[in-house]
């Protein structure tokens, strides 16, 4: 059965979609048979997976209109080695045509269910704010994967995002819990981003992944070519950081 996370910060600008396609591109490297859900209006997962957002017949948004199911709907590019179900800006649309539908908050849950045998992980990059939209990636996870900056505003986000999924989890999804928290673009030679990196680790312990991703302008570079960094140039330090993400990520899985 297929895990599926939420990759999740109501903070915007924390790296959510570059963690979700290189971690997509770590786990199929090390195996994994992987199925990434873009649930932002913006697109970028399907395009930083290599897939135009504006040539797609189906997308996530007809996924939840239930006009088509995620077999009918996901892309795949061998380049990156995993499947996209895409996004692009008919998605901002499902926002108030959900309003009025039945089971408005689990309708992703229910087409996930349907390729649950055909995946080993299920990752859904979602977009900042709370909406429709997120409401139902958090309702279809297992848990959430938190990708931030050890900064301080960063923390002060990462409140919010606890709260909220506290409050999914005691109404809508009592599945839901944080699996753990991704320290992205870290610089060591900064003092405060070392305060508060054992600051998080003091406050959340083993929720704190081991794995560390630096602050790296391949990564940067690779969504201008289409791919994630892995695939665009898997010697790059941040590369092989989240291979090595990956890897603990499947070890994580096993243990639970």
């Amino acid at each position: 059965m297929a895990r599926v996370f939420c990759i999740a910060n109501q903070k915007g600008g924390v790296g959510k979609t570059t963690t979700t396609v290189n971690l997509a591109a770590g786990l199929a490297r090390v195996g994994q048979r992987v199925l990434v859900v873009d649930l932002d209006p913006q697109g970028n997962a399907t395009m930083g997976s290599g897939i135009d957002k504006r040539a797609l017949e189906l997308s996530v948004y007809d996924v939840l209109l239930e006009s088509a199911t995620i077999a009918e709907a996901r892309q795949r590019n061998d380049k990156v080695g995993y499947d996209v179900v895409g996004a692009n800006r008919e998605l901002a649309g499902a926002e108030v045509e959900l309003v009025d539908l039945e089971r408005r908050d689990r309708r992703l849950k229910g087409a996930i269910a349907t390729a649950n045998d055909q995946y080993d992980f299920v990752l859904i990059d979602c977009p900042p704010s709370l909406s429709m939209l997120t409401l139902n990636g958090l309702c279809s996870a297992h848990g959430v994967i938190v990708p931030m900056q050890c900064e301080y505003f960063a923390l002060e986000g990462l409140s919010d995002l606890v709260n909220t999924i506290k409050q999914v989890h005691a109404n809508l999804n009592p599945d839901l819990k944080i699996i753990g928290l991704l320290r992205v673009m870290f610089d060591p030679r900064i003092t405060l981003q070392q305060q508060v990196s054992e600051q998080l680790k003091t406050h959340f312990g083993n929720k704190v992944f081991d794995t560390v991703i630096p602050r790296n302008v391949r990564l940067a570079e690779a969504p201008s070519y289409g791919l994630p960094g892995v695939i665009f140039d898997p010697s790059s330090k941040g590369a092989q950081a989240f291979v090595a993400f990956a890897q603990e990520m499947v070890g994580r899985i096993d243990l639970m």
